[in-house]
């Protein structure tokens, strides 16, 4: 799966975490054993751990030395010393032998207080009868051996337990306070279970702060080099994927990746750190009761997977659907004057109630799904608890196991089972992160059509005053048509001249400009600069001798000075002052309050459409440009500003060459070559009065927008 290669990246991240989460696992395993020491030994057994008592009286050890086999009683004899009391303490070999002399001394202590009964009178007296002769060893081994058989014929559990029944006995016998022993071991236990539970709460805090940068870092990082693949594209990528989608993707999306990450980091490496921890501890504890957890697992499974089996398609709809509404928002919101002016309020509601109703849908199922899943999932592990509960007393009352075993076997099978869980929900949640991370790679992966030349291709722009930009008989279409947009078009802009482009609506004019920067590249035929085609150049070189207004003026949120200086952040003031001056721009700058610093609200949306283009002109004009691609750019403003404007235009960028796409005869009249354009094709090139004479195209649209008399000379002053 996709997500996990964006785990993998953060290799040490991941050691830390897993790290962190066995610790946890370690205090979290820990603290049922303990809280079952508390009730077994602390409460049931009065702070008595061993049968192997720190101390016993002359009389029981010499009893119990008579009563264990042969081969054990060197164990017996280097493991308790004499003390100046007369009573044996335990030494400190004794101590590291405990284990051993427990099951060693269970029988015999328990004997010897008259736990297990012989056949005939009792074991003290059976033994004062051998050391006085009047019974033989093989006569009183007989017995013990007969006793020690019925004993452990009913568990050895419950010899152990008699053992500490009679450990207890003994320790009274000798007048220690058993109050003070069993506070002092309750403690004890107290306080290391404080422990463990504030080791894990550490341990776990961590975890969740690793996971927690870490998924923000993976977040982070597909913001950036989705944002930095989208910013590469041209307009051919954009369509394809749609700006809605890539929205979608870069938030949505990513953000789901984020949080699943982390959700894998802190529970799917948790979660089987945990569930193996548990079978193991329920293993130590009880084995016999491991079919229960089995079956319980078994069943979890088979939930999950009929859940997984039906929301998984519903997944994939979802991130359509969610594409889907901000698709008609943006729409909406973008195009919410023209709603408003064709009254199609009501239209517009219904296509979005339409759209959010689907995904309510979608929502809506896959949720109630969802909640189906946890009162399922409770139900197998409450049965579970019950059925635990129910065999576990009947071997509580068999003597098999005690009652704090019985209750950390739960715990266990609840944390194993939990463990399960976990991975069963994020398995839910995966499959649908895996779709948007896929939604992710398609932009991220996605090589753009339009590349830079390999470095041993790149050709220098020959050093020159201006620019001559050339069409060499080219054609254009786009890949999913066979119908050409441009056909065989040939021109050359001159430096310091003005060519202008005008024709009808779809004739090719934008796509002109488009090709020239490289947003397309030619299907057949060349574009150069100064000789060189613009293939050959790196579109960051190509690009920076242009200044380009776009035939849609578009402003960025900020101010004024931000936006007219945006081809370099640190532009001096003066510069700025400039290019608002011959936009015709500086008059309405300065009668605002904070002049070059008032806000601008994205897209320009709080200024009027002739201020936005003349502040979109000012931004191209403040470049440093060779040439400069008008899209349209005068269409907004009155005769006079376009005049004006133009003047100055010739007056102060008198070397640079000047492309001006327009609908406008009296903008275009003064051009030094206009070309004129006809579904694609080049059907006129040349001065407005050479064209007057020789294209009849050229002469339809001029005589549709001007009369006669001012085609002839005198409306082209007036402008």
């Amino acid at each position: 799966m996709r997500i996990f290669g964006y785990l993998f990246k953060h290799k040490l991240a991941l050691s830390l975490v897993i790290a962190c989460l066995i610790v946890q696992a370690f205090t979290d395993l820990e603290l049922p054993l303990l809280t079952s020491q508390i009730v077994d030994v602390g409460i049931q057994q009065a702070g008595v751990e061993h049968v192997a008592v720190d101390e016993m009286s002359a009389q029981s050890f010499e009893n119990i030395l008579e009563m264990v086999p042969e081969d054990d009683r060197s164990l017996l004899q280097s493991s308790y010393a004499k003390t100046e009391e007369g009573n044996y303490r335990l030494t400190d070999e004794g101590k590291a032998h405990v284990g051993e002399l427990d099951s060693l001394l269970a029988f015999p202590l328990a004997a010897i207080h008259d736990r297990y009964r012989p056949s005939e009178g009792s074991w003290p007296a059976l033994i004062a009868d051998y050391k006085e002769g009047a019974l033989s060893r093989e006569h009183l081994m007989e017995l013990i051996d007969q006793a020690r058989s019925e004993a452990e014929s009913q568990g050895e559990d419950l010899v152990l337990q008699q053992g500490i029944a009679a450990a207890r006995a003994e320790y009274e016998d000798l007048g220690y306070n058993m109050t003070d022993m069993q506070i002092g071991f309750l403690l004890r236990v107290g306080l290391m279970m404080l422990g463990f539970a504030a080791l894990g709460m550490v341990m776990a805090i961590m975890a969740s702060l690793v996971a927690s940068r870490t998924g923000a870092s993976i977040g982070f990082d597909l913001r950036n080099r989705l944002f930095s693949r989208v910013v590469s594209f041209g307009d051919k990528e954009i369509n394809h994927f749609s700006a809605a989608s890539l929205i979608t993707r870069g938030t949505n999306d990513i953000q789901l990746i984020q949080n699943v990450s982390i959700m894998l980091m802190r529970m799917v490496l948790y979660a089987p750190i945990l569930a193996v921890g548990g079978v193991v501890m329920v293993m130590v504890t009880n084995a016999s009761m491991g079919w229960i957890i089995v079956v319980a697992i078994i069943a979890v499974f088979i939930i999950i997977m009929v859940v997984f089996k039906v929301v998984m398609p519903k997944f994939r709809i979802m991130q359509k659907l969610i594409d889907r509404v901000n698709l008609v928002a943006r729409e909406a919101l973008t195009g919410v004057a023209v709603i408003r002016a064709f009254g199609h309020e009501a239209y517009e509601e219904k296509r979005f109630d339409t759209a959010s109703t689907e995904l309510l849908s979608t929502q809506l199922f896959t949720n109630r799904v969802m909640t189906f899943l946890m009162p399922s999932l409770m139900l197998v592990m409450n049965c579970t608890s019950a059925c635990i509960i129910w065999i576990g007393s009947q071997y509580v009352d068999f003597g098999m196991i005690q009652t704090g075993d019985l209750i950390a076997f739960i715990t266990y099978s609840m944390v194993i089972i939990m463990g399960f869980l976990m991975l069963g929900m994020i398995s839910i949640m995966l499959p649908r992160a895996d779709v948007a991370a896929e939604r992710v790679n398609q932009v991220i992966e996605c090589e753009p059509v339009i590349q830079d030349p390999a470095e041993s291709e790149v050709q220098s722009l020959p050093l020159r005053e201006g620019l001559e930009i050339a069409f060499h008989d080219v054609s254009f279409s786009y890949d999913d048509s066979d119908e050409k947009i441009l056909e065989s078009v040939s021109f050359t802009a001159h430096p310091g001249e003005t060519l202008a482009i005008i024709g009808s609506t779809g004739s090719g004019k934008t796509t002109l400009l488009k090709l020239i920067e490289r947003f397309y590249d030619v299907s057949s035929g060349s574009i150069t600069l100064n000789g060189v085609d613009v293939r050959d150049l790196p579109q960051k070189t190509l690009r920076s001798q242009f200044g380009y207004i776009p035939q849609k003026a578009f402003l960025f949120s900020g101010t004024i000075y931000s936006n007219v200086s945006y081809a370099d952040p640190f532009m001096d003031e003066e510069r700025v002052e400039k290019a608002l001056s011959i936009a015709q721009a500086l008059d309405f700058v300065n009668d605002r309050e904070d002049g070059a610093d008032s806000a601008i609200a994205q897209g320009g949306t709080n200024v009027s459409g002739g201020q936005r283009q003349r502040l979109s002109i000012a931004r191209a004009l403040a470049s440093d440009a060779k040439a400069y691609l008008f899209d349209d750019s005068f269409s907004a403003l009155d005769y006079k500003t376009d005049a004006r404007l133009r003047q100055e235009l010739d007056r102060n960028l008198a070397g640079a060459t000047k492309i001006i796409v327009a609908q406008r005869i009296a903008t275009i009249m003064g051009a030094d070559q206009i070309v004129v354009l006809e579904d694609g094709r080049v059907v006129g090139c040349g001065t407005h009065e050479e064209l007057l004479d020789s294209c009849e195209e050229y002469r339809e649209i001029a005589l549709s927008q001007l009369s006669a008399e001012e085609l002839q000379g005198v409306g082209r002053d007036d402008a």
